[in-house]
């Protein structure tokens, strides 16, 4: 039914806005424009235009960061570069917007979405031609951007002939390790193709301590402090071949493939410090595993007329991981996991006047996770009925939307959009079947006032709806004893529950509302200053509580994703960077080569179901910011450079038993680049200097605490770039 109302809005919107554009014009306007006349205001520049230029232009607030930015520093992985931009920071390997949570920030990879588990680390900067940021949702891409968008665009085909080569060099522990990086572009006729390639290596070492004091083997207080290293190493390749064609003046057609394989080992060795009573201990293990990522898209444009197209996609995906381990109580865990994607899209515009551009379209996804894991102890399995047994959880989705972007004057311009998602969930194991069906309809709205007409000074303002689905892994109701209390006769802690999933979790729905001021000066220099709020129903957490549960002979503790409360963010943002001349008049001069960049984030959230202070949402710091500088010696071909990250230590209230503590956060990155022609360079570069070890503490009402210390380590990279 909803669909049906959309789609005669939607024609209710075309008619209007049609006979609207037959009527009189605005006042002041001369001789009516024939229908279309928007296509022929062209902007002829004697350059590309900068990532500055292309945000300023964008009909939503945008973010945009091109190949001066991925190269700047020399990163050998896009989670490198990811954590210095403003307003993002990397938590558990994932990228977090608005200090808010791993899965309120929406991944894409040429506009559709990532693979589950997509490890940004194992991704080269050399691969992608831009990385596009948003702070809210719109219509033609999925409303799954509570916090707002990531779009990583992979390399386009190139305009002429392209052979670049990267050799890189890094070390963070015990050896160096060496990359490879190739991009080969052809152009003939109406065809271009690229074809990037990169091989890398990684070898890491993690030290830590972990002090526990819980209930003991025996039920009675204890304690145990275990220092441990672990030694991860491994290796990967990766290729993204793409195809266009230019089949007619009005008929265009793409083919992008993207590649991954690697293998991964993990070799952990505890120690005992301090031992009372009888605690569970951590045991030494070693675990090794591959993946595989195989993704293809299919894009296919067709111009009818100036003022109509028509855009199709079609989209698959295939990733696979194994994994089989031992740890020196004769436990071994193998199993596999494999993740299916398909998705296919269109939409359909129509300049209507010369003030509309209306688009009508589709989204069809259907995404499954079958997950197969054993896990023994001394030959026998560790929970009979489960163990090898196949789990899978499925996830279909089908979505129309409206958008129109009107430009109502040349200094007012808004965009409308209205979505409607029906997302059908299934989780099957151990002969359980569960089934939810959720609809989510999202209206949104971005409004642009440009307060003069070079559009210079500018606010933004959007209210929109957003929603946040369940995880895949998160719907499996698969058991997972705690590793610490393995003894299904015997209860465990709260502090080391057993995990489960939970198929009946509805999605997250936000509400949401942004503002911000951006100004662009002359010389290329910008500064901007926003804020948002948003209201959260349904937030998932897990929750840990006493259970009795069919897989053990006494109550267990079980920790669970559940739709738990309501809850609200609000934040403030300022971002400022370019020239420093340009930004300090008289304190710097204008022919310095001096550029600047800087933000600082200010958030605060609260959950319903929870008493204050630091009831915030999980993992949101109260504030966070960024400084950078890089500057060219002059008369010389160098270049040097650095940045500044920065967090402070917080708590945050998880249930109403259980708090952590999250200690300060510090990175400070480094480069120097020596420009030796114009087809060769060298680039070094150091990450995470003067590191902090990372300390967080999780305790609970009962008296149970786990205490962890992690010390921070520097990385070290050395780059070859020849333009053959």
């Amino acid at each position: 039914m909803r669909y049906h109302c959309i789609a005669a809005a939607g024609l209710a919107l075309f008619t209007i806005h049609a006979a609207a554009q037959e009527g009189a014009g605005l006042p002041g306007d001369g001789a009516p424009r024939a229908p279309g006349a928007r296509l022929d205001r062209v902007e002829i520049t004697a350059r590309p235009q900068t990532d500055t230029e292309l945000r300023r232009r964008a009909p939503v607030a945008k973010q945009v960061y091109g190949r001066a930015e991925l190269d700047q520093y020399g990163d050998t992985s896009i989670a490198d570069v990811l954590k210095r931009l403003p307003g993002v920071n990397m938590q558990a390997g994932a990228p977090r917007m608005r200090g808010l949570g791993s899965g309120y920030t929406l991944i894409l990879i040429n506009g559709d979405p990532a693979p589950p588990g997509f490890q940004f680390d194992q991704l080269s900067p050399n691969q992608v031609e831009r990385l596009e940021l948003t702070r809210g949702p719109t219509a033609d891409q999925s409303a799954q951007a509570v916090a707002g968008a990531i779009n990583i665009i992979l390399k386009d085909a190139p305009r002429v002939a392209q052979r670049d080569l990267r050799l890189g060099l890094g070390y963070n522990a015990v050896r160096p390790t060496p990359s490879f990086n190739f991009t080969y572009g052809e152009r003939a006729g109406g065809v271009s193709m690229s074809l990037p390639l990169s091989y890398f290596q990684w070898r890491n070492i993690n030290r830590s301590s972990i002090d526990r004091q819980t209930a003991g083997l025996d039920g009675l207080p204890s304690r145990a402090v275990q220092a441990n290293r672990t030694d991860n190493w491994g290796r990967g390749v990766n290729a993204a071949p793409r195809v266009n064609w230019k089949i007619s003046d009005d008929q265009s057609a793409s083919a992008q493939l993207f590649l991954q394989r690697g293998e991964w080992n993990n070799l952990t060795a505890f120690g005992n410090q301090v031992v009372v009573g009888q605690p569970s201990l951590d045991a030494d293990n070693t675990f090794a595993g591959t993946w595989q990522n195989v993704r293809g898209n299919l894009q296919w444009n067709n111009r009818f007329s100036d003022s109509q197209k028509l855009e199709l996609k079609l989209g698959a995906q295939d990733s696979k991981g194994t994994f089989d381990g031992l740890t020196t109580a004769q436990r071994r865990t193998e199993g596999d996991n494999q993740d299916r994607n398909l998705t296919q899209s269109g939409k359909y515009s129509q300049f209507v006047g010369d003030e509309h551009t209306l688009t009508a379209g589709w989204d069809l996804e259907w995404r499954q996770r079958d997950e197969k894991r054993s896990v023994t102890e001394n030959g026998r399995p560790q929970l009979p009925g489960f163990e090898g047994q196949p789990f899978a959880a499925r996830i279909t989705r089908q979505a129309l939307y409206l958008q129109d972007e009107w430009e109502i004057s040349p200094q007012w311009s808004t965009y409308l959009g209205l979505r409607s998602e029906r997302i059908h969930t299934q989780s099957r194991g151990a002969a359980e079947v569960v089934r939810n069906t959720n609809q989510v309809t999202t209206p949104l709205w971005h409004l642009n006032y440009k307060l003069d007409p070079q559009g210079r000074d500018m606010v933004r303002a959007s209210l929109t709806r957003s929603y946040k689905a369940p995880e895949l892994n998160a719907l499996l109701a698969r058991p997972g004893l705690s590793s610490l209390f393995t003894d299904t006769t015997r209860p465990n802690t709260e502090a080391s529950p057993d995990r489960r999933g939970n198929a009946a979790l509805k999605p997250e729905l936000a509400t949401g509302v942004d503002v911000a001021l951006e100004r662009y000066l002359k010389g290329g220099s910008m500064f901007s200053v926003g804020g948002f709020h948003r209201n959260v129903n349904n937030l998932v957490r897990n929750v840990t509580s006493l259970q009795t549960v069919p897989y053990a002979t006494v109550p267990r503790y079980v920790s669970a994703p559940v739709n738990f409360s309501k809850a609200q963010t609000t934040g403030l943002e300022f971002e400022v960077k370019g020239r420093a001349g340009e930004l300090l008049p008289g304190l710097v001069d204008m022919k310095t080569a001096l550029n600047l960049r800087a933000s600082l984030n200010y958030y605060r959230s609260s959950v319903d179901a929870l008493s204050g202070p630091n009831n915030r949402l999980d993992g949101q710091q109260p504030w966070s910011g960024n400084l950078g500088f890089d500057y060219r010696l002059a008369a010389t071909p160098v270049s040097l450079g650095a940045s500044l990250a920065y967090t402070p230590g917080y708590t945050t209230r998880q249930t109403r038993v259980q708090q952590v503590d999250q200690s300060r956060a510090r990175a400070v990155d480094a480069f120097a680049l020596w420009n030796i022609s114009p087809n060769m360079s060298v680039r070094v570069s150091a990450s995470n200097l003067a590191p902090l070890d990372g300390e967080s503490r999780n305790y609970f009402s009962s008296g149970d605490s786990i205490r962890t210390v992690r010390d921070g380590r520097t990385a070290y990279n050395a780059n070859l770039e020849i333009k053959l």
